[in-house]
């Protein structure tokens, strides 16, 4: 039975139980492609549809992690399978639990709310925009916002965190930026404003069909 709830796996080498990274950010990625769809989807059209069943299935892959065995959860079983082929990147259980907790609060809030009540407004938005936040930078930077939480709020450093950055060290010369690099960014930022500004009323033109139906249709 203790090895069906646990949370974290024991691995050669780590003192304490640990995850792999690799598989979270991948199972992150997908929760984030299924709650953008449902959240555009009640932002475009008003349809709540799609995001109340994304929040049950959100909710629960979460309740499996924390409270059965992340390896139960169904997210990051379909993450294994897409990084099988990959070396594990090792980080620490505890610290990934007290995010997943957050999520599991987050999620709840939303079931109540949006699910239950039938109620939308600021809240059901904030929290969305929340969620997306956090598996867009757990998928695209590897960075856990709930885990520097813990940080914060335990007042101890995390053991094995993404990339080591839990660990004190120098960055590499390849890790560094130049001044020049950074006002190539602030440069295409710039970039970016004056074409908007340029072409915004030539881009609105709606684009014409190539191949337009009414024309073949009158030639029959």
């Amino acid at each position: 039975m203790s090895k069906v709830f646990k949370f974290g796996e024991d691995v050669e080498g780590y003192s304490i139980p640990v995850l792999n990274e690799r598989e979270i950010r991948a199972a992150a990625g997908i929760l984030f492609i299924m709650m953008f769809i449902a959240i555009n989807a009640a932002a475009s059209r008003g349809d709540f549809t799609l995001l109340k069943y994304a929040v049950v299935i959100f909710l629960t892959d979460i309740l499996i992690r924390v409270f059965i065995n992340p390896k139960f959860s169904p997210s990051l079983i379909i993450g294994r399978l897409i990084v099988r082929n990959q070396t594990p990147e090792y980080v620490g259980a505890q610290q990934k639990k007290f995010a997943w907790i957050i999520g599991v609060l987050l999620a709840g809030t939303m079931l109540v709310h949006l699910v239950i009540l039938n109620l939308s407004g600021p809240i059901t938005g904030l929290i969305c925009f929340i969620c997306l936040i956090f598996l867009f930078f757990e998928s695209a930077f590897g960075i856990c916002i709930g885990c520097k939480v813990y940080s914060l709020i335990y007042r101890k450093k995390a053991q094995h965190c993404p990339g080591e950055v839990c660990e004190v060290k120098d960055r590499q010369a390849i890790q560094k930026t130049s001044l020049v690099q950074l006002l190539i960014v602030l440069g295409f930022i710039a970039y970016i404003f004056l074409t908007v500004s340029f072409f915004n009323d030539n881009f609105k033109v709606q684009p014409f069909n190539l191949f337009p139906v009414e024309s073949t249709t009158q030639a029959k």
